[in-house]
């Protein structure tokens, strides 16, 4: 499999220098962080940039999870697509039912600190490369900030939803591991410095580089309009959302993948299909870790079962399928997860190659990102339109279409938020999806979120889990222990004080 990650390797061997004690061989100071002395050339400016993708696929230190785990994590435990089994952590099973503490090592973000970071000496030190480099374009380093910038955003986004008010550090630091006194700053304010780092990316960010693997592993014009539109309908600003999904839907250079015996093997074994976006791109030199999460006896996560009964359906002839379901979400016959294991519908890959793509954004999710804010606009026709277009594709069930009155937008909505669990199914996307659905309108819509917990907390925990979600501070992780000791200008998330 050629991906970029191929070559993104080469830049985690720089982070590494090979070993877990050496990070960025042969760049000064040794600790870790590139110094003034390092910023010469061109090439530098790359391979910085380089480290900044590769530090997504794992800690240079070995130290914390890799982004993809953690973002699964994080985008699934507090929803409803998960089970649990005997191997299941302590963290990830008070996570699942809402009882989350400060000392849940599931909270700490040092490894989306640590990305933002490597962004953050892109930003700061290679604008002095044009003094240096005399073949180094302003072009050119527009490009590579672009990149560091709509990465940057795309890890606040992260952390701005899981933690609500976090400290805005936009300043590298000389050591990756030097805690910086930041107090936290408004989510309001965070929202706004993502929106001006993808407004400043957008001007510069590329088209294309040229080669499919780095369009969709590298980020361009088109994934900073899709981060834009998840922003946007994050905070509600629905002409906004429709503006940026437009941006990637007129291009005319991203489609659905048609349903075929081979549509799991392209779309998420292969990858870098004409219906990816962005993905993170693992191969054989670096495998993901989440064969060890689905696949092994001891595994830790199955999918639920209304994933079948309920969510995808199941047709009692069974001559219908939605392809979505059984064979590419799930193994139908022991809810094994299927999406990252699977090597075709019914194989299993051997554990030597999980290398399976982690998808951040695919075109589906900008087309039901465009039908969510229709259906907010009260246009729900249009709304339905797209639905359709993501439903035929995949062949749903007519047992899943709930048919809603395209005038009513309280049914229309609750159809999209639906189809997107269809759709983006052990995708991260879960949680998100549910709390901005439930939050609009001054949670409007709680009902939503106190039946789904009903739905997986043991029964004799429904009502302490239903009363602690009516405080709108619990839909936020707390503050990592760790985190407050080291930084005395953080105060703990209101609810876990």
């Amino acid at each position: 499999m050629r991906t970029i990650y191929t070559y993104l390797f080469l830049g985690l061997l720089l982070l590494t220098g090979g070993s877990s004690c050496k990070k960025w061989a042969d760049l000064k100071p040794a600790d870790g962080i590139i110094g003034d002395n390092y910023w010469k050339t061109k090439e530098q400016v790359q391979a910085a940039v380089v480290g900044c993708y590769a530090s997504l696929l794992a800690d240079p230190a070995g130290s914390s999870k890799p982004l993809p785990e953690l973002f699964f994590l994080w985008g699934e435990l507090r929803a409803d697509m998960l089970a649990s089994t005997s191997a299941t952590t302590v963290d990830e099973m008070a996570i699942m039912s809402v009882n989350a503490v400060p000392s849940n090592t599931l909270t700490n973000w040092s490894p989306v600190y640590r990305t933002i970071n490597y962004c953050n000496i892109v930003i700061d030190y290679a604008p002095k490369v044009l003094e240096s480099d005399n073949t180094f374009t302003q072009e050119a380093l527009n490009a590579y900030l672009a990149e560091a910038k709509a990465l940057r955003a795309l890890m606040y986004f992260y952390l701005v939803r899981t933690f609500g008010e976090v400290p805005l550090k936009l300043a590298s630091t000389t050591n990756d591991n030097e805690v910086v006194a930041i107090a936290k700053s408004t989510r309001e304010v965070v929202l706004e410095q993502i929106l001006k780092d993808l407004a400043e990316a957008e001007s510069g960010a590329v088209l294309t580089y040229g080669i499919q693997a780095y369009d969709k592993g590298r980020i361009t014009r088109y994934t900073v309009n899709v981060i834009q539109a998840d922003v946007y309908l994050w905070m509600d600003r629905y002409e906004d959302c429709l503006k940026a999904c437009n941006k990637v839907i007129d291009s005319k250079r991203f489609g659905l993948l048609a349903a075929s015996t081979a549509w799991f093997t392209d779309l998420f074994r292969t990858g870098n299909s004409t219906e990816s976006i962005f993905e993170v791109q693992y191969s054989s030199q670096k495998l993901n870790t989440f064969y060890n999460l689905f696949a092994i006896s001891n595994k830790r996560f199955l999918a639920a079962n209304r994933v079948m009964d309920l969510v995808y359906g199941v047709d009692d002839t069974g001559v219908l399928k939605d392809i979505r379901g059984a064979g590419s979400a799930v193994r139908a016959e022991d809810n094994l997860i299927w999406k990252y294991v699977g090597k075709n519908g019914t194989d299993l890959i051997a554990s030597g190659d999980s290398y399976t793509h982690w998808f951040i954004y695919r075109y589906p999710d900008v087309l039901l990102m465009k039908a969510e804010a229709l259906a907010e606009l009260n246009r729900g026709s249009e709304a339905l339109a797209l639905i359709d277009v993501v439903r035929t594709r995949a062949h749903a069930l007519p047992s899943t279409n709930n048919n809603p009155d395209p005038a009513n937008k309280e049914d229309v909505a609750l159809f999209v938020l639906e189809e997107r669990a269809r759709e983006c199914m052990f995708e991260g996307k879960r949680w998100f999806d549910v709390l901005r659905y439930v939050k609009r309108n001054n949670y409007a819509r709680i009902s939503y979120l106190m039946d789904m917990i009903a739905s997986v907390v043991p029964a004799n925990m429904i009502k302490t889990a239903q009363a602690k979600l009516k405080d709108a501070n619990s839909n936020y992780l707390p503050i990592f222990q760790y985190e407050l000791q080291t930084n005395k200008n953080l105060v703990q998330n209101p609810f876990y004080k």
